[in-house]
């Protein structure tokens, strides 16, 4: 069986065997029982992490406890405090585990280094890192220009397993509604 992070590489560019092994030697493996943190404001971020197995958010808490869910991840997908990975600052955001997970963790010396000896691997996360801005762009501008139930839809759309996954408050957070509105949305789709 292929390991998932090659094969989301090899969308990109294909790979030896070799090379992928020496890739993943430059990784580590965490992991974390449910609703425990990978990151916490404040933090030193080392490492960014690729999921293999579970669920996490990313998030801001307000004065006053609230919070604003920055991004979920789920297999197959990375997630940090980029601002604090890449700046070698400390993290401005939450990370913590929606459920048991599993990561591999790469730290911004291995990452610059495999970018400066391999070149695909440079290419990989470039495209990678398109992609997120992209993304990005896509979910400011849903919140600036699109309606609660344009922003749940498309969501639904998206990524359907997530409200599996998910809990409802946690949803609701991301899409910037309350519960409640949550709940009306999701009736209302039903229909």
């Amino acid at each position: 069986m292929i390991h998932p992070l090659r094969e989301q590489i090899e969308k990109f560019t294909p790979l030896t065997d070799s090379e992928f092994e020496y890739i993943l030697s430059h990784f580590t493996v965490k992991k974390l029982k449910k609703h425990q943190f990978l990151i916490q404001e404040g933090d030193n971020v080392l490492n960014d992490f690729y999921v293999q197995k579970g669920c996490l958010k990313a998030y801001h808490s307000d004065q006053n406890g609230k919070e604003y869910i920055l991004q979920f991840a789920v297999e197959d997908w990375w997630i940090t405090d980029y601002q604090a990975y890449f700046k070698e600052t400390i993290a401005t955001i939450n990370i913590d585990c929606i459920e048991e997970c599993e990561l591999l963790c790469l730290s911004l010396y291995n990452r610059e280094k495999l970018c400066s000896e391999l070149h695909k691997i440079e290419h990989f996360f470039r495209k990678k890192s398109n992609a997120g801005y992209v993304a990005l762009q896509q979910r400011i501008l849903s919140l600036l220009n699109s309606s609660a139930k344009e922003r749940y839809e498309q969501l639904f759309q998206l990524y359907p397993k997530l409200f599996q996954r998910v809990p409802k408050t946690l949803i609701a957070a991301y899409l910037g509604v309350s519960r409640e509105t949550l709940s009306r949305l999701n009736s209302s789709a039903k229909v």
